[in-house]
């Protein structure tokens, strides 16, 4: 029986760090890989450009193609190892971060991940994953080693649009408690192992944090502040619920999730949206005590997560919908047989009802 747990090699969290990225990237040697989505290389390109060659590095910089499909990751080693890279840098959201992580993975090269924002807890794990042209995702790789170095630029995340700060916050919300279910079952984690206290801690840290600073780090991120509210939830976001989620595990939250995205109306939502209505789907399937069930609502109504039917785009006529996502997150092969009971899809469906109805009680 193993206890695991992963981290990347360094994170660094801090206002302003991106102008400096040649300081932070210097051990990794004198020719990185670079690769921004086309707003980001329009933002950041002419800034990340000078550090680099301030310091006398030779950067490849690349714009990604928009997708992480097959063909792009092969495009984009390609050039990197014509080029004689030594290391690989992502720098913006999920997909830009996960395409570099892919090419260094390929070209056996170390990789540094630099997000823009705090929508969800991709940054830190060793995990990536692969879409299809059409951007249907495919499939999740657990891949040797997670990021060598994460580069969190604090100022930059806090000027970005506040629903994606918002929607970290839901993702990072189902971390204590799918941990608190696979300790329960001694389920293991997606790094392989069990969880170790440290894994456990963490979890619990990134709730309390949450609840203690995200309501004012919603305030101050539409102000564009950076405050040390901000500060705390990006690196809840990124750091404890990356960390949470590898070295602790998944549960019900997360197959909920699943089974809403089979719904079309949830197209138009966020991950970490999705993630946080699973949440209070999973506090309810569990029979939580109803004083950390209102908590837990109350927060979700502090920052704007939904809690209602209506605020992820369906209705209680929405039945038929309704339940075949219910089937789809019960799949005894997905991460509900963590949970310390046999979930059935009629579970799942009266939860939806549940939550729904505990929403509007406390609207």
């Amino acid at each position: 029986m193993s206890y695991v747990f992963v981290s990347p090699g360094k994170y660094i969290q801090g206002k302003g760090l991106l102008q400096d990225i040649a300081e932070y990237t210097a051990p990794f040697g004198k020719k990185p890989f670079v690769l921004l989505s086309k707003g980001g290389m329009n933002r950041f390109g002419d800034m990340i450009w000078k550090s680099f060659t301030d310091h006398g590095v030779d950067p490849v910089m690349k714009t990604f193609g928009g997708e992480v499909t097959k063909k792009e990751i092969e495009n984009q080693a390609a050039i990197a190892d014509k080029e004689g890279c030594d290391y690989a840098v992502g720098i913006g959201g999920g997909k830009v971060t996960d395409t570099a992580k892919f090419v260094a993975w390929k070209l056996k090269l170390p990789t540094v991940v630099c997000p823009t924002i705090a929508a969800t807890d991709a940054p830190t794990p060793g995990r990536a994953v692969l879409y299809s042209e059409e951007g249907v995702s495919l499939k999740t790789y657990q891949l040797p080693r997670n990021p060598e170095l994460v580069l969190v630029d604090a100022e930059i995340i806090a000027k970005a649009p506040v629903r994606l700060l918002v929607s970290g916050m839901g993702d990072a919300l189902a971390t204590r408690f799918e941990t608190a279910a696979c300790l329960k079952t001694s389920s293991k984690n997606p790094a392989g192992g069990y969880t170790t206290v440290a894994g456990a801690s963490l979890a619990e840290a990134c709730y309390k944090t949450l609840i203690k600073y995200g309501a004012q780090a919603k305030q101050d991120a539409m102000n564009k502040e950076c405050s040390l509210a901000v500060e705390r939830i990006v690196e809840v976001n990124t750091l404890l619920s990356g960390l949470g989620f590898e070295s602790g595990g998944l549960a019900s939250a997360h197959a909920i999730n699943k089974g809403l995205t089979h719904i079309k109306e949830w197209d138009a939502y966020y991950h970490g949206e999705k993630v946080a209505f699973g949440t209070l789907c999973q506090l309810i399937l569990e029979d939580q005590d109803p004083e950390l069930i209102k908590e837990v609502f109350s927060f979700c109504k502090s920052v704007g997560l939904p809690t209602t039917l209506e605020e992820i785009g369906l209705t209680e006529k929405d039945e038929e919908k309704l339940k075949q996502a219910a089937a789809v997150a019960a799949d005894p092969a997905g991460h509900t047989k963590n949970e310390p009971f046999k979930v059935a899809p009629d579970m799942v469906y009266q939860a939806f009802m549940k939550v729904h109805e505990i929403g509007h009680q406390m609207a």
